[in-house]
């Protein structure tokens, strides 16, 4: 239903939120989804230590055991995955020693690991099996010497030193634990040329030789201590070894017999078969090789010793064992067809139950809808969730469909969902065309509109004399019309957006929703946001289009045009918020970014530059404002049409100059100095003019005196001339 003219039969395909937009009634809606079923949940065995013993088969630590899911495309199903670790559960453990030369002032350290490590495990579990085995290295060179001397005694001086060896299995798992404790005491130490040692080799061994091992099918524990590197593969190409690791088990006699045939093993073979097998590795090397051990991110099953000398106990070292879950594909499965989630990971080693969210999503309709089975098991454990996928690859109203209906031009296809699926060589909405006569120029004339040339508007195909039109990358964009004239995309917009938002587009034309009118359907017809405060539409200063109001007076502005930016008052309103942001005074320089944001802020750098009246639309407002220097301010106020407060203000104030201090005060040293020296010139020339008037004055009257000027009469001279009476003058 809800098919327009002209649309194909596949968009009538969507989501159910947008066939419900268009029209389609749920009832008439195909939306299967997905669901689960649990099949086998048994519950989780619960007892203590001490009681009743359990064969390993009747104890149960995965819930549950068998899920069916039916998997939509794309729909998520979901599921929780219980995990207790039964107490008193059977433990197999095997302890694998170095005894290259290197370890000789470590095997004493070595030797009492082994006993601690039975001792601690026989508190945790009564059903407990331990194994023993060692390793050295190749024995090629580079990596021993190979001299006759050296293969029967590896060591130098007086050392007594057993042949070397790539690995042995000294001890099969048992649960005698003094076969095991006399044997740890009396191993002896070889020895080899370089550093690494062969470990891999030994560990890859262990793990593949299930039958010599003795592996149960319980709890699978492998102690691997060491002192020194290890080898992988590449490294034996050294001894001319290239034909990389089989991965398979060439024990003979309990020694391993294939080291100078086969390459060392990788890191992620090793732990593929580790993995397989359910064998989780504890690593107990000195404190310098540690974080050569530490490959937790590709090996998930290790858990490594601080320090070879550590008391071993299982219960506190594994309790940092992290709890990871392992999918199996039992059948052949396209892993990109699915997303595997596990979204918990927790500790759970002797910790009560751990829940596990397991979500699977199917990313398409694999192996042509056929069910698939894949298994989720802890690893380290050999319980496992079976889950059993089916999938949805088609709706329930195909499983009610007719084939050769009537419905469908006598039978000429199959009428499923409410649609006709044609047979081979028919076309047409109702198969009513054969493939043959689809292209005739009869045909075509009726898929031009008024005649034209186009056919179908060139959006679409001439199918039958009926144009069915194309189909967009956007499910939700379609073209529809009896010649794809019409289509849902091409209308006007507003705010980026098709219709603004508030209607359809019906044939490029839009349909508003109600209270929304224009071409675009963006003219509000709601006036409630052109109240006032005073409950007046735009304060009765204009008219409200569109949701906005229309000031009458172009001086108001503001959305209810409230406001009136080149009214008196408004530059003192404003003055001290334009001050605080502008030059950061003012009485609002403390509370400014909290009361004066509410305009934004443009500065210039000349009067000229501030906004003029006419050099827009809406009012402006020119101010000139004392600030708190007693400078003069000058700025603009004014409300753009999109009710946004501006306002422009000169960069630097007006304010008065200041006196010249260095003119003044040369001035006024100089005055000094001039009127110092005028004064002494006026007092010097007093001075002399009074000299001049006494010295006149004394000679007017020396003039005037009475008595001779020539000789005091009173005056009586102290010599006395006397004539010699005999001088002649001679």
């Amino acid at each position: 239903t809800s098919i327009q003219q002209g649309e194909t039969v596949s968009s009538r395909c969507d989501e159910v939120q947008g066939l419900i937009k268009r029209g389609c009634n749920m009832t008439f809606i195909e939306n299967p989804l997905g669901q689960q079923d649990i099949v086998q949940n048994k519950s989780v065995t619960n007892r203590s230590k001490g009681l009743v013993a359990l064969k390993p088969e009747e104890i149960t630590q995965v819930q549950p055991q068998k899920v069916n899911l039916t998997l939509r495309s794309g729909e998520p199903q979901s599921f929780e995955l219980k995990f207790k670790r039964a107490e008193d559960y059977p433990i197999d453990l095997y302890y694998l020693m170095d005894l290259s030369y290197s370890m000789k002032d470590d095997l004493e350290n070595v030797k009492n690991l082994g006993t601690s490590l039975m001792e601690e495990m026989q508190k945790i579990t009564s059903d407990f099996r331990i194994g023993f085995g060692s390793f050295v290295e190749k024995t090629v060179m580079p990596y021993i010497s190979t001299t006759p001397a050296k293969l029967l005694n590896p060591c130098t001086g007086d050392q007594n030193c057993t042949s070397p060896f790539s690995y042995k299995n000294v001890l099969p798992l048992t649960s005698d634990g003094n076969m095991f404790n006399n044997l740890v005491g009396v191993q002896q130490i070889s020895g080899n040329l370089d550093s690494p040692e062969g470990g891999f080799d030994a560990i890859m061994q262990v793990a593949v030789c299930g039958e010599q091992i003795g592996w149960r099918n319980v709890t699978r524990l492998l102690v691997f201590s060491t002192d020194a590197g290890f080898h992988f593969a590449g490294d034996g190409k050294l001894g001319g070894i290239v034909l990389p690791n089989d991965g398979k088990c060439h024990l003979e006699n309990n020694v391993y017999t294939m080291s100078h045939y086969y390459d060392y093993p990788s890191i992620a073979h090793l732990v593929q078969k580790l993995s397989d097998n359910n064998i989780q590795t504890i690593f107990a090397v000195t404190g310098d090789f540690q974080p050569v051990y530490q490959v937790s991110s590709h090996q998930p099953l290790s858990v490594p010793f601080e320090e070879i000398n550590l008391r071993f106990k299982l219960n506190e070292t594994t309790n940092n064992h992290k709890l990871m879950l392992y999918v199996n594909l039992v059948n052949i499965l396209r892993r990109n067809m699915f997303s595997f989630i596990c979204t918990s990971f927790s500790t759970v080693f002797l910790q009560p139950q751990v829940h596990f969210n397991i979500s699977i999503t199917s990313k398409g309709c694999p192996n042509n809808g056929k069910p698939e089975i894949i298994k989720v098991r802890p690893l380290g454990f050999t319980e496992e969730v079976e889950i059993t996928l089916n999938f949805i690859c088609e709706c329930d109203c195909h499983h009610q469909r007719i084939e050769n209906s009537p419905d469908c031009h006598f039978g000429n296809g199959t009428y499923e969902c409410g649609a006709c699926r044609c047979k081979d060589g028919r076309v047409g909405r109702k198969c009513e065309c054969s493939s043959n006569d689809v292209a005739t120029e009869d045909m075509d004339r009726t898929c031009r509109k008024d005649n034209g040339t186009d056919i179908c508007s060139n959006n679409g195909e001439c199918v039958c004399g009926t144009c069915e039109c194309k189909t967009r990358e956007n499910p939700e964009e379609r073209y529809s019309g009896q010649f794809c004239e019409c289509d849902n995309f091409n209308c006007d917009r507003s705010g980026n957006k098709l219709c603004g938002g508030h209607g359809k587009c019906v044939c490029r034309k839009c349909v508003c929703d109600p209270m929304w009118n224009g071409t675009a359907c963006d003219c509000s017809l709601d006036q409630s946001t052109c109240l006032a405060k005073n409950k007046q539409i735009c304060n009765g200063r204009g008219r409200c289009e569109c949701g906005t109001c229309k000031c009458d007076d172009p001086k108001f502005q503001g959305s209810t045009c409230e406001m009136c930016p080149t009214c008196p008052g408004v530059c003192a309103e404003h003055k001290d918020c334009v001050e605080c942001r502008a030059f950061g005074t003012g009485e609002k320089k403390e509370t400014c970014q909290k009361e004066c944001s509410y305009f934004t802020l443009f500065k210039v750098k000349s009067r000229e530059k501030l906004p003029q009246p006419n050099d827009g639309a809406y009012p402006i407002g020119h101010c000139k404002e004392r600030d708190a220097n007693d400078c003069w301010m000058y700025y603009t106020y004014s409300v753009t049409n999109n009710t946004e407060n501006v306002v422009y203000v000169l960069e630097e104030p007006d304010c008065p100059t200041g006196p010249d201090i260095i003119p003044i005060v040369a001035g006024v040293v100089a005055g000094i100095v001039l009127i110092g020296l005028a004064l002494l010139l006026i007092w010097k020339l007093l001075m002399i003019i009074h000299d001049r008037r006494e010295f006149a004055k004394f000679e007017k009257e020396k003039m005037n005196a009475k008595w001779d000027t020539g000789e005091n009469p009173i005056y009586k001279s102290a010599v006395t001339t006397v004539v010699n009476p005999k001088y002649e003058g001679k």
